[in-house]
C-alpha cells in the first residue's frame, strides 16, 4: 500500500470516505417511496418533500401587575415612606414613669356651691404578683389575652381576625388588643378611636415589652384594670365583690372578675344577669381551652350562681357635701346622667366639673313644704305614712328643686324619676285628661260650643269591659269641653277619647313630652297608665311654653380642664303644637284652679293654671301645673304603690289631687316663684252650659240623667280595658 500523504493518492477524511478499506462504512440510506432515489431526512436534494419546521410558540402577554409595575411600585414606596416616616415619629414617644392619677368629678349647684364628690374606690396600695392566686391570673389571661406568653406586645393575628370579624358584622367592634396594649391604652395613650392613636399604642406596647418582664406587665396591669364599681385593680375589685383580699381569690371568684374587665357596669350580675353568666362561662370556656382547668372543675363553678358569692353594690362613688332638703335624690339623678352619657371610668377618674341646674333656696322650700317641720307629712314617718315628690321646671326646662322621697338613708328609691329612680311609674289620674283636650283642640274641636251629655255613668263603650262612672256618680248633663275639664267629668272624656281615637292621644303625649311606654287604649283617658312625676312636669312645660317642647334637664354645663363639654343651652327644643292649641288648654285649666277641683292652688297674686288627678281607691294622688314662671308637678302615695290608699291622711278622710297635692304646689310656688299680680282672665262659669240640652249637642246617650253638679273634686272611675296595663282603674 501506498504510504499516507504521499502525491498521487487524495488523502481520505478521517471517517467520512466510503471505500476506504480501512474506514467506517456509513449505513446505507433509507430507501425513498417506490420509483425514488434515497433520500435524507430533510434534504431537498432527496427528491421527497421537504417536511415543514415544528410551529413556534407565541409569548403570553404581560399580566395586569407587570403592565403597570411602575404605579405599583410607585404606590408600595409611597406606602412604605408614609409607615417608615410614622413608626419613626412615634418611636420618639418616651414611655412615662407612672400612670397618671385619679381625679374626682365634682357636682355645683346653680349657686356654684358644691354638693357631692363622686370617685372611684382607687387601690392607692398595688399589690405584688406574688399576692395574686395563679389561678386568677390564668382566669384573667385566658379571658383576654391567651397569647400573652408568647407574643412581643402585639398579636398580629388577633388583630386581623378581630378586623376580619369588625368588617363582617359592619360596624360591631371586636378586640384584638393584648394585655400589654390594654395597659398601654388605659394608661399611657389614651382611648381615642383613630388610628394615629392604635399606632402609638401598638409601638408603646413593642418598647414596654423590651423594657419589662411579663410578669412586671401582668402586675401593672391587673393593678390598673377597671373592674367596675369604682374598683380599679385586683385588690380593690376583690374587696369590693367578695370582701376579702385579693390572695384568698378562688376559680369561681376569678373567672367572675375576668368577666368583668370587658363590660364593667353591664357584667355586673346584679345589673345584667345574663351578661355576667354569658361572660363568666366564656371565661372557663377559655380557660379549659388553653389547659388551666379542667371540664369538671369548669362544670363545679357552672352550678353556682353567682349571686351566692357576689356582694350586692353599695353606693361609696358619692360624697355628698351637705345631704340635706332630699338633695341626695337629686345629686344620684345627676350621676346616673353622667354614667350613661360619659361612662363610668370618665367620671370617677376624670375631674369633671358638673354644674346642675339645682336651686338651693327652691330646693328647700319645696322639701320643708312636704317634710318639713310644719310640712304637710311627718319628717320622719311611720309605717303607714305615705310619702310626696315633686319636680319643678323653669321655662327652659331646667330642674330647680327635685323631692324624690323622704329620708336618703332609709330609701334611695327616687319616686319622682320613676324607673331611672329605682322604683317604677305611677298612674296619672285625671291629670292625663289635657293631653286628651289638646288632641281635640288641635283637631278644631271648641271648647266652649260643643256639648257632650255627661250621665253618671255610661258604658261599656267599645274597647270598655265595664262602665264608666263619675266621682260619687254625679251626673252633669249636656256640658261643653271647658265644663267637663273643670269638674272632671269621666263619662265626657270617655266619649271624647273614643272621638279623637287613643292612638292620636299617645302621639300628643309624647309630642308634649310624655316618654313611658303607652298602650292605644281607651281608659287612657282617665289616665290609667304609669307616667313619673319628671314626665308630667315637661309635658305640662309644654303648655306652658305656647306649645314649643324643650327637655327637662338636671345638668347645665359640664367642664374638662378647659374643654366645655355641655354648655348651658336648651335641649330638644321644638313645636310640639301650635301656640293657639296650648293657649286654650292652658286658659281651661286656669279655670279648674280657679272654680273646678283645684281650688286649694290658688294664689292671690298669681296666674296659677293646672290639673288635679285622683286613681281609683285613692292610690295616687296628683296636681300638676304653673303659674307665670314655674311649672310644678306633685305626687302623694305609698312607695309599695296602690296596694294601699291614702285614706286619714293629716285629718283628711280621703286625700284627692285637690287636697293636700294642690296645698303643696300652692304653698311651694308661693314661696319659691311668688306671681307678679299679673293674672290672666278665667272665663267665669256659663250655667247655661250645664244641664241644658242645645242645637250644638254632638252626642246623644239614652242614659243621660241630669242632677246637680258633683263637689270639685273628682277621682277616675273603676273600669277594665281589653288591653294592659293590667291595673286600669
Amino acid at each position: 500500500p501506498q504510504p499516507r500523504g504521499r502525491t498521487g493518492a487524495a488523502p481520505a477524511a478521517r471517517g467520512r470516505t466510503a471505500g476506504h478499506p480501512t474506514g467506517p462504512r456509513r449505513p446505507p440510506p433509507p430507501a425513498g417511496p417506490p420509483g425514488k432515489g434515497p433520500s435524507r431526512r430533510g434534504s431537498s436534494r432527496s427528491g421527497g418533500p421537504p417536511r415543514r419546521p415544528p410551529a413556534r410558540r407565541q409569548p403570553k402577554p404581560p399580566g395586569l401587575f407587570w403592565r403597570y409595575r411602575r404605579i405599583w411600585f410607585l404606590l408600595g414606596f409611597l406606602v412604605f415612606t408614609a409607615i417608615a416616616g410614622a413608626a419613626f415619629v412615634i418611636t420618639q414617644i418616651p414611655l412615662p414613669s407612672e400612670a397618671p392619677l385619679a381625679r374626682t368629678t365634682l357636682i355645683f349647684d346653680s349657686s356654684g356651691r358644691q354638693v357631692a364628690e363622686l370617685h372611684g374606690v382607687e387601690n392607692r396600695f398595688p399589690v405584688a404578683l406574688e399576692e395574686v392566686p395563679l389561678i386568677t391570673q390564668a382566669a384573667v389571661i385566658a379571658a383576654e389575652d391567651r397569647k400573652f406568653l408568647e407574643h412581643k406586645g402585639v398579636d398580629p393575628w388577633a388583630i386581623l381576625r378581630a378586623t376580619w370579624i369588625d368588617i363582617r358584622r359592619k360596624g360591631d367592634t371586636q378586640g384584638g388588643s393584648t394585655i400589654t396594649q390594654q395597659y398601654v391604652k388605659n394608661q399611657i395613650v389614651g382611648s381615642d378611636r383613630t388610628l394615629v392613636r392604635k399606632l402609638k399604642e401598638a409601638v408603646v406596647a413593642v418598647k414596654l415589652e423590651r423594657k419589662h418582664s411579663k410578669p412586671e406587665i401582668l402586675e401593672k396591669y391587673l393593678n390598673t384594670v377597671y373592674f367596675g364599681r369604682g374598683a380599679y385593680g385586683i385588690e380593690a375589685a376583690s374587696q369590693t365583690y367578695f370582701k376579702h383580699p385579693a390572695s384568698e381569690l378562688d376559680l369561681k371568684e376569678s373567672a367572675y372578675l375576668a368577666g368583668l374587665i370587658r363590660i364593667p357596669s353591664e357584667g355586673d350580675v346584679f345589673v345584667d344577669p345574663d351578661s355576667a353568666y354569658f361572660l363568666r362561662s366564656s371565661v372557663l370556656a377559655n380557660m379549659v381551652r388553653s389547659g388551666a382547668i379542667t371540664q369538671a372543675d369548669a362544670d363545679d363553678v357552672e352550678a353556682t350562681r353567682i349571686e351566692h358569692y357576689v356582694f350586692a353594690p353599695e353606693k361609696v362613688d358619692t360624697s355628698f357635701t351637705s345631704p340635706s332638703n332630699g338633695v341626695e335624690y337629686f345629686v344620684e339623678h345627676v350621676r346616673q346622667t353622667l354614667f350613661r352619657t360619659y361612662g363610668e371610668d370618665r367620671v370617677l377618674r376624670g375631674g369633671l366639673r358638673v354644674h346642675t341646674s339645682l336651686d338651693p333656696k327652691a330646693q328647700a322650700i319645696a322639701y320643708d313644704t312636704i317634710y318639713g317641720a310644719n310640712g304637710y307629712l311627718p319628717p320622719e314617718g311611720a309605717e303607714r305614712d305615705p310619702i310626696a315628690a315633686l319636680v319643678s321646671l323653669d321655662g327652659d326646662g331646667r330642674v330647680v328643686a327635685m323631692v324624690g322621697n323622704r329620708d336618703w338613708a332609709k330609701s334611695q328609691v327616687n319616686v319622682a324619676v320613676g324607673a331611672d329612680g329605682g322604683g317604677s311609674g305611677r298612674q296619672g289620674g285625671s291629670a292625663f285628661k289635657p293631653f286628651v283636650l289638646a288632641e281635640a283642640v288641635n283637631r278644631g274641636m271648641s271648647v266652649t260650643d260643643k256639648y257632650y251629655p255627661g250621665p253618671a255613668k255610661i258604658g261599656p263603650l267599645p274597647g270598655w269591659e265595664e262602665e264608666v262612672h263619675n266621682y260619687n256618680d254625679a251626673a252633669f248633663g249636656y256640658v261643653n269641653l271647658t265644663e267637663a275639664t273643670v269638674h272632671s267629668v269621666n263619662t265626657v272624656y270617655a266619649q271624647l277619647v273614643d272621638e279623637v281615637g287613643p292612638a292620636n292621644v299617645v302621639r300628643m303625649a309624647r309630642d308634649l313630652g310624655i316618654t313611658s311606654d303607652l298602650a292605644p287604649v281607651p281608659s287612657i283617658t282617665l289616665g290609667t297608665q304609669e307616667v313619673s312625676v319628671m314626665e308630667m312636669a315637661n309635658a305640662y312645660l309644654t303648655f306652658f311654653n305656647d306649645g314649643v317642647h324643650v327637655d327637662a334637664r338636671v345638668i347645665t354645663r359640664v367642664t374638662d380642664g378647659d374643654a366645655v363639654l355641655v354648655p348651658d343651652e336648651p335641649s330638644g327644643r321644638r313645636r310640639a303644637i301650635p301656640r293657639e292649641v296650648a293657649e286654650k288648654v292652658r286658659a281651661v285649666l286656669g279655670a279648674v284652679v280657679e272654680r273646678g277641683s283645684g281650688t286649694a292652688a290658688r294664689l292671690p297674686n298669681s296666674d296659677v293654671w293646672g290639673k288635679t288627678g285622683t286613681t281609683d281607691g285613692f292610690g295616687d294622688a296628683w296636681f300638676v301645673g304653673g303659674n307665670e314662671k314655674l311649672v310644678t308637678a306633685v305626687w302623694m302615695g305609698y312607695e309599695e304603690g296602690q296596694a294601699r290608699q291614702l285614706l286619714n291622711v293629716r285629718g283628711i278622710r280621703q286625700v284627692a289631687g285637690g287636697t293636700l297635692p294642690a296645698a303643696i304646689f300652692r304653698d311651694f310656688v308661693n314661696g319659691a316663684a311668688p306671681g307678679d299680680g299679673k293674672k290672666a282672665t278665667v272665663a267665669p262659669l256659663d250655667a247655661s252650659s250645664l244641664n241644658s240640652p242645645t242645637p250644638g249637642v254632638t252626642t246623644t246617650l239614652p242614659w243621660a240623667v241630669a242632677t246637680t253638679v258633683a263637689p270639685a273634686e273628682e277621682t277616675t272611675a273603676s273600669t277594665t280595658t281589653t288591653a294592659p296595663p293590667a291595673q286600669a282603674t
